[in-house]
């Protein structure tokens, strides 16, 4: 085309340029007016604010100017090609349709400048604005984004008198409207009120996604409709949704709740099966559920996993392993990762101490309970409370430092705190270690002087206090035992005082006894009543006693017999109800050998257990061994199975034999 033309055609392009885009011009500076207002760039000029020396030169000092130059920095649209479907025009010559365009251009912009908003005050006044100068073609996605800016500053009950206004107008909710409250109400920390959003869709007619369900796992989860949340699970697993790892979050919390630990681990395996990467709170949760099972092994897993996988511990996750390894007794375990955040700089609680002290007294770490007590004092966040010296009491008190306990009860009632019954209990146990009869029996006056009731476990410690006392002393404790537990007392007095009675009375008086106690001290009770026996040399009543726990299968399983092998199961009994389940048994032996002439199996073996009691240096193993030499009965240490002795038919056949030639009639 020649120069004059091609003159022509520009002219005739600015003024359909022109046409077309001048209403948008203007309509669409006062988006841009606005939309600085809302980000508080510049003042508001309807509250007739004055403008702070402060603002940026690169800013308008007046809105009046900012509106000027905002219209001559979109007047390079006319410099634009708009483009047509129309086949006629070349590309050049192109125009958009003037009745379409324009509206659309302003409706989709009018969208991203509410997105990009971040202030609550000012987007609905902006909202207010588009909803009077436009006839936008959905109005429910204006809505919706606005909403979107009142979820960034958690503000729900705004979002929701948005809601309100919506459906004033005749405006329909859909399902990012409902989506958008729903998030707003997890991130608020409401789970009720979104589940409360999530039922009302159906009335809408609003059908949620697949995202939509698997945050509600999240939402009913913490709303503690539980069963809601594993039914959505199932319902994920089977349809395979994508759930976010917050949402495994909060299932392993669930599952944790309700003890379901396995559940627990389940999900862990899931989510690596999935390739979704647990995070540092999902394997807090882990660690603080395994703690709650008492499985510390799976911790320590649980606890490499999460350095393998470059993470870093912080607090929670050394508390969660404190709280694993301490209830488990896990001792050494649990004073590794308490000198790491003592290294790291990390303060304690006090329930962290507690937990801690409360372990060292179960496995009779004396000194390292001083070291933590002495910490704990000098920690300058940490003081110690009632709980921290029953701790301290009983740790000292079980390995009998009579001077040590009572010197921290001496602290503890300086520090304002009453001896509880679990004190003196402690307390009880140390004076009965260290032979003090007489303090016991002041001990006691102190607890009834105070108005605390005894308890099962008081006088269980009572009863065991005298299977240590010597036989001249023992009717001083007579007393404080018949005035804790009348029916303790009674057959107390008839093992000690040798009272004749009808026969059958002693046994109808020990099961009054253990009809009237829990199941969680009644093996207690029976091993210190046949410990007793043995001490006073009364094995007939020794073994009477042992024949009731039979019966009412508090001791269960003392024996087993297979083609192989016959055993006697003696872990967990005291050494004089360990003597005389073996007694019994010896006898039991001789009558189905001698008497009945039954077959032995090539095996016999007794199980004493390996370990040893947690506040002595011998353990029942090493006890039973030299009573076995004794006896010179021919069960012998196993070499491969620790805490078993074992011999074969024909030695034991052997030796019973020599026994009943021998006359022995005791063990």
């Amino acid at each position: 085309s020649t120069p004059p033309e091609r003159r022509n055609n520009r002219e005739r392009k600015k003024k359909e340029c022109h046409f077309i885009y001048t209403p948008l011009l203007h309509r669409f500076s006062t988006i841009l007016i606005l939309s600085a207002i809302s980000s508080q760039l510049i003042p508001n000029p309807l509250q007739g604010a004055s403008f702070p020396p402060t603002t940026p030169t690169l800013l308008p000092s007046t809105p009046e100017t900012f509106f000027k130059q905002a219209t001559f920095h979109y007047k390079n649209l006319s410099r634009m090609k708009p483009r047509s479907k129309n086949p006629n025009l070349t590309q050049t010559h192109q125009v958009p349709p003037p009745k379409d365009t324009p509206g659309n251009l302003f409706e989709q912009d009018a969208v991203v400048t509410l997105n990009n908003m971040t202030n609550p005050e000012t987007a609905p006044l902006f909202l207010n604005h588009l909803l009077g100068t436009l006839k936008p073609t959905r109005e429910v996605i204006l809505y919706n984004v606005t909403m979107k800016v009142f979820r960034k500053s958690k503000d729900l009950e705004r979002s929701e008198k948005l809601f309100d206004e919506m459906l004033q107008r005749g405006v329909k909710p859909d399902n990012a409207t409902f989506t958008t409250l729903i998030s707003c109400a997890r991130q608020c920390g409401l789970p009720k009120r979104a589940v409360e959003w999530f039922e009302k869709m159906p009335s809408f007619d609003c059908e949620p996604d697949n995202v939509t369900l698997a945050t509600m796992i999240d939402a009913y989860g913490r709303a503690g409709n539980v069963e809601m949340a594993l039914s959505l699970y199932d319902r994920a697993r089977t349809e395979k949704w994508r759930i976010d790892p917050v949402t495994f979050s909060t299932l392993i919390k669930i599952y944790g709740y309700s003890g379901n630990y396995d559940g627990c681990l389940n999900i862990y395996e899931e989510m690596k099966s999935l390739g979704v990467k647990p995070n540092l709170v999902i394997y807090n949760r882990l660690l603080d559920s395994m703690g709650k099972a008492k499985r510390p092994w799976q911790a320590t897993i649980i606890h490499k996993d999460l350095i393998s996988n470059g993470f870093e511990p912080n607090w929670s996750t050394y508390a969660a392993l404190i709280r694993a390894y301490g209830r488990a007794r896990y001792g050494d375990d649990a004073l590794v990762i308490y000198r790491q955040m003592k290294g790291k700089g990390m303060e304690l609680t006090v329930i962290l101490y507690n937990t801690l002290l409360s372990m060292c007294a179960d496995i009779g770490y004396v000194d390292e309970a001083f070291e933590i007590f002495q910490d704990m004092k000098s920690s300058g966040t940490c003081d110690p409370d009632s709980w921290t010296f029953s701790s301290l009491v009983t740790v000292y008190s079980c390995c009998g430092r009579v001077s040590e306990a009572e010197a921290a009860l001496r602290e503890m009632r300086e520090a304002g705190f009453e001896p509880t019954l679990f004190v003196l209990t402690s307390l009880i146990q140390c004076y009965g270690k260290a032979k003090q009869v007489d303090d016991v029996v002041r001990t006691f006056e102190q607890v009834l002087e105070l108005g605390i009731e005894p308890d099962d476990r008081f006088c269980g410690c009572l009863l065991n206090v005298m299977t240590q006392t010597p036989k001249e002393e023992i009717a001083k404790l007579i007393g404080c035992v018949e005035k804790a537990k009348p029916k303790l007392g009674r057959v107390v007095k008839m093992l000690v005082e040798e009272e004749s009675c009808e026969e059958g009375v002693f046994k109808k008086e020990a099961s009054e006894l253990i009809d009237s106690i829990g199941s969680d001290v009644n093996k207690a009770y029976l091993n210190c009543l046949i410990d007793l026996c043995v001490n006073l040399n009364k094995l007939e009543k020794a073994c009477e006693i042992l024949q009731l726990g039979l019966e009412y299968d508090i001791y269960s399983g003392l024996q087993s017999k297979s083609a192989t092998q016959w055993s006697l199961h003696l872990k967990s009994l005291s050494l004089g109800a360990a003597l005389t389940a073996l007694h019994v048994w010896m006898n039991d032996l001789s009558e189905a050998a001698l008497v009945s002439g039954e077959e032995f199996p090539p095996l016999l073996g007794i199980n004493t257990g390996h370990g040893k009691h947690k506040y002595s240096d011998k353990g029942l193993a090493a006890v039973f061994e030299s009573h076995l030499k004794e006896l010179d009965a021919p069960f012998h240490e196993a070499p491969d199975k620790v805490g078993w002795f074992l011999t074969t038919s024909v030695a034991a056949k052997a030796w019973l034999e020599s026994r009943r030639l021998s006359g022995e009639v005791s063990a």
